[in-house]
């Protein structure tokens, strides 16, 4: 069975952006799909990266650009200046990978709506109340994603599946890795999609 390696934060926007099309995209090639939210927070400064504070003020400007001409090709809504942003992904990203033990679909879904939380509904995903609220609503056992997503073996995970990532070179979200290859950013789902189509 063909398998992509899902490398990503619930709070990035390009994460938000990408996610249903890549979602999509596994679906139609029947790739399995491993769930991998990091902490791009130890990604960055071992390779390369800045966090957005610390970035140029050309590049901050941007981003914005981009950011805005992606949601209005792709019609999905994205508020440039959401109200919880920066915002800490650790306990959401935990409430994913708590998620992944309800299988994969749940764990998607929730990666999903936690993206569009931050970024469209000016929701604050750090907080226990809104993951719960947002879980209810997709149907998912919330007694049982709260209790998981504070077990230490899921801080663990989180911090293993971090350094994994490090170890395999990756310096950004999203990044899909399939058939040995890396493809970083949701611009570049079609490369994707034509590796899983090999």
């Amino acid at each position: 069975m063909k398998s992509v390696d899902y490398y990503f934060t619930p709070v990035s926007p390009w994460t938000y952006l990408g996610h249903a099309r890549f979602v999509e995209i596994a679906r139609r090639h029947r790739a399995a799909v491993a769930v991998k939210p990091i902490d791009l927070g130890r990604v960055f400064p071992v390779s390369g990266g800045l966090a957005l504070k610390d970035r140029a003020p050309q590049r901050r400007s941007y981003r914005l650009v981009e950011l805005a001409r992606w949601s209005k090709y792709l019609g999905i809504a994205l508020n440039l200046h959401p109200a919880h942003f920066p915002v800490r992904a650790e306990l959401a990203s935990r409430w994913i990978l708590a998620a992944v033990e309800q299988g994969t679909d749940a764990a998607l879904d929730l990666a999903l709506a936690f993206g569009r939380a931050v970024w469209a509904e000016e929701r604050n995903i750090a907080e226990r109340d809104t993951l719960a609220a947002i879980a209810t609503a997709h149907g998912l056992d919330v007694a049982a994603l709260d209790e998981r997503a504070n077990a230490p073996d899921i801080a663990t995970r989180y911090a293993m599946l971090t350094q994994e990532a490090i170890d395999r070179g990756i310096f950004g979200a999203p990044t899909y890795v399939a058939g040995g290859e890396m493809f970083w950013g949701q611009d570049r789902l079609d490369f994707l999609d034509r590796e899983l189509a090999k």
